[in-house]
């Protein structure tokens, strides 16, 4: 998984957000999710699996971003000025409890393999956080709830990489919390900590 994000961080931004914008149902759903990121109140916000950093720059407030993959980082670096950049993966979070105020996570947890490396991923979270927010996929008729995916890349290697796929329904159940963006194209969920109210 590593190895396949590193050598797809070139391209990732035109392979996901900048194809997204070409189609206009998809463009729709996009601007949706952005509208959705740039209006969280500003907190100390740590993004997990924070990518190109294309939707961490709609974040507001303090942010960390973390990353396994260095390339992902170079490339969130030249976009984004003030945000903390830390190499390091999850589920475990190299932070110390109550660290932050959110943690915000888009296309990561979905990727994780097993129940307990998902449910390790959450018990960090609320460790270092009293609110997470998720951002997905969603499913959709034609895709297989969970499985290895082929996913080519344009240097001409093949990545075996799990994906699961969800309703916006069953991901605000698996993690205790609440819809907040529902389109074709992206889902977000939003928990708080067990014991707080949201």
């Amino acid at each position: 998984m590593k190895e396949y994000y590193e050598a797809r961080a070139p391209e990732y931004d035109a392979t996901t957000y900048e194809l997204a914008r070409r189609v206009p149902a998809m463009a729709d759903d996009l601007a949706a999710l952005e509208r959705f990121v740039s209006e969280l109140a500003p907190a100390r916000v740590l993004d997990v699996a924070c990518g190109t950093g294309w939707l961490t720059r709609f974040l507001r407030g303090r942010v960390v971003v973390l990353d396994a993959s260095e390339s992902m980082l170079r490339l969130a670096r030249q976009r984004l000025s003030d945000a903390l950049f830390i190499h390091g993966a999850a589920p475990l979070l190299p932070f110390l409890e109550d660290s932050f105020a959110r943690v915000f996570t888009s296309h990561f947890y979905n990727h994780l393999e097993d129940g307990d490396a998902r449910r390790a991923f959450v018990r960090e979270v609320f460790r270092v956080a009293d609110e997470m927010v998720v951002v997905e996929q969603p499913w959709r008729d034609g895709l297989h709830s969970e499985g290895r995916e082929e996913r080519p890349l344009r240097d001409g290697s093949v990545h075996e990489v799990y994906k699961r796929y969800l309703t916006a329904r069953a991901l605000a159940d698996e993690l205790g919390g609440e819809v907040v963006l529902e389109t074709a194209t992206f889902i977000a969920v939003r928990s708080t900590r067990p014991g707080r109210s949201a």
